[in-house]
């Protein structure tokens, strides 16, 4: 089983280098690095380590979408994973686990899983942040698994790649897309994957709007009307943005996250 990490950047400054380092002490040997730049001029590729697990490869893009569409075209693993500069896996054996917890499922399950999932380390908040146990259409409308902890087989981007109509969300379709049109799924592999930075394109407040309206015409494109209405309508009762907010703050979060940890695996 091969791992393709692929990292998208453009003048990242020492962020390239860490998220790398990182990769690079995982004890799983069988992975290569895919680091795709977009022309950056801030010398930060020059500062690579020498190694025969990376790939660079330097040339325009449309944007973080395209660059790793490009990406994958590149991509000769059997699951492939997205890191952003300044995000870095949880521990050195994430690999090495991944690749246990995924022959496991696969020898005792039928259903093959295409899409395996684990918990993030929020360095805003500095608490762990568990997802659910199972995916549900709720779950798909309210909280996907974060994009750098899911590790994807190589088959759902054989078919398709990020849809660059979606400029925040195109990630989130496209995981809509895996999950309700080619029933990929999901497996919650039970650990912690990857450190997550924070505070990356999407979160800006400038596409704040540009986010919600994406996430409105991609549910609508996915979900019924019905459980539209029924997600809102609970979402509304039960103070979202208010845990939303709470979840991100350094001294409620642990207590949040952990309540939530709770809930989910009960």
């Amino acid at each position: 089983m091969k791992f393709s990490v692929i990292v998208v950047c453009y003048n990242a400054g020492n962020k390239l280098r860490e998220t790398v380092d990182s990769i690079l002490e995982q004890t799983c040997g069988n992975y290569e690095i895919l680091i795709k730049d977009g022309l950056s001029t801030d010398n930060s590729t020059a500062n690579l380590p020498n190694s025969d697990k990376i790939q660079l490869y330097s040339c325009k893009d449309a944007g973080i979408y395209d660059a790793m569409n490009q990406a994958i075209t590149r991509a000769s693993g059997d699951y492939y994973i997205f890191l952003n500069c300044g995000d870095s896996f949880y521990h050195n054996d994430v690999l090495q686990k991944t690749t246990e917890i995924i022959a496991q499922q696969e020898e005792t399950c039928k259903d093959k899983s295409k899409i395996y999932y684990g918990d993030t380390y929020d360095e805003v908040a500095q608490n762990i942040v568990s997802m659910n146990e199972t995916i549900t259409p709720f779950t798909c409308f309210r909280h996907i698994p974060c994009h750098q902890a899911c590790f994807y087989a190589k088959e759902l981007f054989a078919k398709r790649k990020y849809d660059l109509k979606y400029v925040i969300r195109a990630d989130y379709e496209h995981f809509l897309w895996s999950y309700f049109k080619e029933k990929a799924n999901p497996y919650h592999l039970g650990i912690v994957v990857a450190n997550y930075e924070g505070g990356g394109f999407s979160e800006t407040k400038e596409n704040q709007r540009k986010d919600r309206e994406e996430h409105k015409k991609i549910t609508e494109r996915y979900m019924s009307k019905k459980q539209l209405l029924e997600y809102r309508v609970f979402m509304a009762l039960t103070l979202v943005p208010v845990r939303r907010f709470l979840s991100r703050q350094r001294y409620f979060s642990g207590i949040y996250n952990g309540v939530k940890k709770l809930f989910y695996r009960s």
